[in-house]
């Protein structure tokens, strides 16, 4: 139980980590949508890779202590690009992309949509929520890092007119 049954234990490490950063790469690739509002296939495609590279990181290891190095492992590796991202604006690009221009005074931008696989449904629904009937009442509608849509109506933008 508390004796790992792979050898050196910090192979045990090395291997959490490159799943971790495989799958941090491939779902980055995936887009912001994908990770910000996770539809029904989406939410059990990452229970099933969760799944998949359970055994590429632990190598088979089903002891406690190997449980425990690879979380600890995964945790400290976390924090680390948390830190790293706060620190370095670019690495921040790289990992956590840049928000994204949807709508400017009424102008959608279509090339946008496509390129973030953002369907007009899921747009005309964040637009309505900020009380907007249609896109030529926004002032402008950014596609933020985490997947979540920011309006701004051109009346909040522009309380004299």
């Amino acid at each position: 139980m508390w004796i790992p049954d792979i050898h050196p234990w910090w192979l045990l490490i090395v291997r959490s980590l490159v799943v971790y950063l495989f799958l941090l790469i491939v779902l980055r690739i995936t887009g912001k949508r994908q990770v910000g509002q996770l539809a029904p296939f989406d939410l059990v495609l990452l229970l099933v890779l969760s799944n998949a590279v359970q055994n590429s990181m632990n190598g088979g290891d089903n002891s406690l202590t190997g449980g425990l190095i690879s979380a600890a492992a995964l945790i400290a590796f976390n924090y680390l690009v948390g830190f790293l991202t706060f620190r370095s604006k670019r690495l921040e690009a790289l990992i956590e992309g840049r928000p994204e221009l949807l709508i400017h005074n009424g102008r959608l931008y279509e090339e946008v949509l496509t390129r973030s696989q953002l369907t007009r449904h899921e747009l005309n629904a964040a637009l309505r929520q900020a009380g907007c009937a249609c896109v030529e009442e926004v002032h402008t509608a950014v596609l933020e890092n985490n997947g979540g849509i920011s309006v701004v109506p051109k009346a909040a933008h522009n309380p004299g007119a």
